[in-house]
């Protein structure tokens, strides 16, 4: 079993406001706001690359783990954005750190990545595969946003977001609990072509979301043995301010802090979930040790999630 040793975030310094996004299509902040309940969001410079972000929240994560890049053998990250498919972006965040011959891939399962790529880092170390491994979910949205449509310009942002995955010592809890993952394959949210721009049907999104997902998000809880009442926090994909308080609401949580940090960030995918989480830590706003729900889904569609130990 593994647990998280320790987290790391980025964005990038250019905030784009509901004001903004004014100024380029037909919309206004109290309309964004009350429709996916979004104020600001952060734009990538333009020679700023999804691996750049990747890299520099790894840093962080490990800078803050108390190992080194030597320590290292395993390098994956979620990301459904890279302009760039070879290498892949985990073999340039290796080489971007320093860390000497691990297995490096990227996955892709859109917005449900982070949790996916954790949950295959676990499973390596578990077995036996890997000892240390460096997970992240990154993304760079405002290369494949069409910034003409209104429907879908105003969601997305820029980002990224990393752990430090290691073995759990002997006689500790289990710091990472059993993935709880699957699919409904759906074309409501697409990214397809050789230059594409992200195209999602909103409301059957929202439909599945608030239907689908508390049950499976329950379902990670009973896996690892920790009651909804237990959670000190629950950090969903950050999709939008209303899916997430209708989850919340169904799983029963009145006393666990909710991620929203889609409120400034936007809905950055794959990075949302680690992103959250590295500032609710940052922030001192959930003791180590605690239980904390990672639930991830979007794209595919796909879904993941899992309790795992505050680090």
């Amino acid at each position: 079993m593994s647990k998280i040793l320790s987290l790391g975030h980025y964005q990038p310094s250019r905030v784009l406001t509901n004001d903004d996004l004014a100024q380029m299509v037909d919309t206004n902040d109290e309309w964004i706001r009350d429709r996916v309940g979004i104020a600001t969001r952060r734009i990538a410079a333009p020679d700023e690359t999804v691996a750049d972000m990747a890299s520099a929240a790894a840093e962080k994560a490990l800078a803050s783990s108390g190992l080194t890049a030597a320590d290292i053998d395993l390098v994956a990250v979620a990301t459904t954005s890279s302009i760039d498919r070879c290498p892949n972006v985990a073999a340039r965040v290796a080489a971007k750190l320093g860390i000497a011959a691990p297995a490096a891939y990227d996955l892709n399962t859109a917005c449900s990545g982070f949790s996916y790529v954790l949950a295959t880092a676990d499973h390596a170390i578990t077995a036996g595969a890997a000892r240390n491994a460096l997970v992240i979910g990154a993304e760079k949205l405002s290369d494949i946003t069409d910034w003409t449509d209104r429907s879908t310009c105003i969601i997305f942002g820029d980002g990224a977001g990393a752990a430090v995955v290691t073995a759990d010592a002997a006689g500790e809890k289990a710091g990472i609990g059993p993935v709880v993952w699957g699919s409904a394959p759906s074309e409501a949210i697409r990214i397809e072509g050789w230059r594409p721009y992200i195209q999602q049907e909103g409301q059957s999104v929202f439909r599945w979301a608030t239907t689908a997902l508390a049950p499976l998000a329950l379902q990670a809880c009973e896996r690892a043995g920790v009651a909804p009442t237990e959670l000190a926090a629950f950090v969903p994909h950050q999709a939008n301010t209303r899916i997430i308080d209708g989850i919340a609401k169904r799983l029963g949580l009145a006393d666990a802090i909710i991620a929203k940090d889609i409120i400034e960030s936007g809905n950055t995918s794959a990075a949302s979930v680690p992103l959250a989480l590295s500032k609710l830590v940052e922030r001192g706003e959930v003791p180590s040790g605690a239980p904390v729900l990672l639930f991830g889904f979007g794209g595919g569609l796909t879904y993941a999630g899992q309790v795992v130990r505050c680090p």
